[in-house]
């Protein structure tokens, strides 16, 4: 005799639940350290950056000032810190062998990365306000459509950096993957022009233009410097890319690693 083994319930959405979300937003707060550093690191940068002696709230530039320039610069930082810290931490659910259980569960591997991205970027969110607060009370001038839609764009494109912490998440042991991912965020930065503006000519910053970040830091900092068209649409690109490749990544190496054997 031969025992039918019964499929498994296919549920909406693949199995996505605000109630799922939700628990996982709070999960992710109770995370005391995670919040000290994506909430505390970003604003003391710009204070740091964005109070020098040369870049003083009284130089003009573009639509405002050059402390407006680096607070969109600081939030873009802070959001890709941010949603990436959050989604990396998958890396603890796997050695806890969460992430395993949960493909018992009718849940879709898309759903859940889906999810955790989300997730990721609810960090971003608040890092980006925390950096647009402190830079209101230090001298940032600019619009306030400004103010909105660069904060919006910082946040909606730190998704990016959410899945890049997924797969870099699913990629590394968990007691690895926090010490790789900082002096990686770092360079990332520097390259992508996120802390020094790039140059109009030379190899460095058209090598810039195939790294995570300048994508981002381009669109973001857009309705503040208006770049030609030319500029704006290859930055569109390169975010389009990047998060493609990191969302497609991350889908893989959970289904690897989940995969019952």
């Amino acid at each position: 005799m031969t025992t039918a083994t019964a499929p498994r319930p296919t549920l909406a959405l693949g199995g996505f639940s605000l109630t799922f979300l939700g628990l996982e937003i709070k999960r992710l707060f109770r995370n005391r350290r995670t919040i000290a550093f994506t909430l505390v690191m970003p604003p003391v940068f710009f204070v740091i950056f964005g109070s020098q002696s040369d870049f003083k709230s009284d130089y003009s530039f573009a639509h405002g000032n050059v402390t407006a320039y680096i607070a969109i610069s600081m939030a873009v930082y802070g959001a890709m810190l941010g949603a990436t810290s959050g989604g990396a931490m998958v890396s603890v659910e796997r050695a806890q062998g969460w992430s395993r259980q949960l493909r018992l569960t009718p849940l879709r591997p898309v759903a859940y990365i889906v999810t955790k991205i989300l997730v990721a970027m609810t960090m971003g969110l608040a890092s980006v306000v925390a950096v647009f607060v402190v830079a209101a009370f230090v001298g940032a001038d600019m619009p306030i459509w400004i103010w909105i839609t660069s904060g919006i764009i910082a946040w909606l494109g730190s998704g990016v950096f959410a899945a890049f912490g997924l797969f870099m998440g699913y990629l590394l042991p968990s007691e690895n993957v926090m010490q790789v991912l900082g002096p990686l965020l770092a360079v990332l930065a520097f390259a992508g022009g996120l802390f020094v503006p790039l140059a109009d000519s030379g190899w460095f910053p058209f090598v810039a233009k195939f790294t995570p970040l300048y994508g981002l830091a381009t669109v973001a900092r857009a309705p503040f410097a208006d770049p030609t068209t030319g500029t704006l649409v290859v930055a569109s690109a390169n975010l389009a890319v990047w998060a493609g490749l990191f969302v497609l990544g991350a889908a893989v190496l959970f289904r690897r690693d989940t995969k019952r054997v």
